[in-house]
């Protein structure tokens, strides 16, 4: 493990578990990446803090980092890069100059200073320098590889303008005039990040664990909460302080037909008795996350129509989850939920019930599946890696969902509604098939409406 007492301190800039001695786990990453290459790579950090970019912005978020480099490095702050060399197995991190002022105002940062072995002792990496030999260690590199020969950066071919297509300009006008090519990483990382290690599913359940306890804790508290902020940070609060890390992203809550926005943030909306709640939510523990979404009963009891509708909901995930192994792709198996929504829809709705409905989509809202690592939504940004096939050790979301107005008659009583349902597990791929990491967390009808106390 590393000495807590020399990694503590920059506990907001390195991620260090308790469960797991992270740098090993760092190297080992870094290790396989460097097996991947046949030429340097150098990947870049995130330039500057979120925010410091414009004037009259500013941010001091703690998860700040491009999640490559964090993969590799365990290090979340800006002006950093790793540069990983083949020929030589060498690995060199260059970091910002120490600056003790800004420390006074936003505490520990890893720095480059002479003499110094603070970062090298945080974060294994031996051969620690300024970031302002970067550029000269390039071209040193560059000089070294044969003529037609390449390098490589970090960046995505289909996504333009953000920092790693910043850092590839800069890389292309350093190798101008030299005959090198550049080309990118990213298959070659991917390739080690979507299948997760033992260390990372262990986070992964932890999280779970901690996601689980909290909604326990929260459900029969409704009654006490007016509106969805008060309840998200009462679920955020109960997650938070069971956990070794932040929210794994800003909490749902939905009520009523604010639940048809799927990525609804307002959260100033009453709690209505009667409808229902859409909650989506998750926890970080190390580098990993839960990532749950839940619907319940504001009052605690599901009203026919609502019952009707999440059992189908329900359903799907169970009829999707059949063709959840390795050998297929997301994409492969991606409409499996949604036609068999579409087929409940009428037969329990607008024949068992007599109903109808209008949804606010064609068929199909949203993916039903995205991988979950350093990211929420893991993958490739341009393609999500939809066609990436599974693998053992990948975890992977199941959220099936119905979003529309809805009408049904029950005991001779028309109930009309607008209403979102979403449910969603995370799946952890094995060899025969996958395990539901989420499984304990509450969602059949009878216990939820149990544990609010109907």
């Amino acid at each position: 493990m590393a000495s807590k007492a020399i990694s503590r301190p920059y506990s907001q800039v390195f991620i260090d578990s308790p469960r797991y001695n992270s740098r090993n786990l760092y190297r080992k990453r870094r290790k396989a990446m460097l097996k991947e290459l046949d030429s340097f790579c150098v990947i870049a950090g995130i330039p500057a803090d979120p925010g410091s970019e414009e004037a009259y912005v500013q941010t001091w978020n703690r998860f700040i980092q491009e999640p490559a480099f964090l993969f590799l490095t365990g290090i979340n702050q800006a002006g950093c890069y790793l540069l990983l060399d083949p020929a030589t197995g060498e690995e060199i991190l260059f970091v910002p100059p120490k600056d003790p002022f800004r420390e006074f105002w936003n505490g520990k940062r890893l720095g480059y200073l002479e003499g110094d072995s603070d970062v090298a002792k945080v974060t294994g990496i031996a051969d620690v320098r300024s970031e302002s030999e970067l550029w000269d260690e390039i071209a040193l590199r560059v000089s070294r590889l044969p003529e037609g020969g390449h390098a490589y950066a970090y960046y995505f071919e289909k996504f333009r303008d953000d920092h790693n297509d910043r850092f590839r300009k800069s890389m292309l006008k350093s190798l101008r005039g030299t005959g090198i090519s550049l080309r990118s990483a990213a298959a070659l990382h991917w390739k080690l990040r979507l299948p997760l290690e033992p260390e990372r599913i262990a986070d992964a359940e932890a999280a779970q664990k901690v996601t689980d306890e909290a909604f326990r804790t929260v459900l029969p508290m409704f009654a006490e909460f007016r509106n969805e902020r008060e309840l998200a940070l009462r679920l955020d609060y109960e997650m938070q302080r069971r956990s070794d890390g932040d929210l794994a992203f800003p909490t749902i809550a939905a009520c009523g037909k604010n639940a048809c926005c799927l990525h609804y943030v307002k959260k100033d909306e009453p709690l209505v008795s009667g409808e229902l709640v859409l909650l989506d939510f998750g926890i970080r523990m190390g580098s990993l996350h839960s990532d749950i979404s839940r619907t319940v009963p504001v009052n605690g009891k599901f009203d026919p129509l609502q019952k009707l509708l999440y059992q189908i909901v329900l359903d799907s995930a169970a009829e999707y989850q059949k063709f959840v192994k390795p050998g297929v792709s997301l994409r492969d198996i991606g409409q499996v939920p949604w036609d068999y929504i579409m087929e409940q829809l009428e037969t329990r709705l607008v024949q068992g019930a007599k109903g109808s409905y209008e949804l606010l989509y064609d068929r199909r809202p949203h993916g039903v599946s995205h991988f979950i690592g350093e990211q929420i939504h893991e993958g490739d940004p341009g393609s999500r890696s939809l066609d990436v096939v599974l693998e053992p050790g990948m975890l992977i979301s199941c959220e099936p969902g119905l979003y529309g107005k809805f009408s049904g008659v029950f005991g001779g009583r028309r109930i009309t509604a607008q209403i979102g349902i979403r449910i969603e597990d995370d799946l952890l791929v094995t060899k025969s098939g996958f395990i539901n990491v989420s499984k304990h967390i509450p969602k059949e009808i009878a216990e939820i409406e149990k544990l609010m106390g109907r």
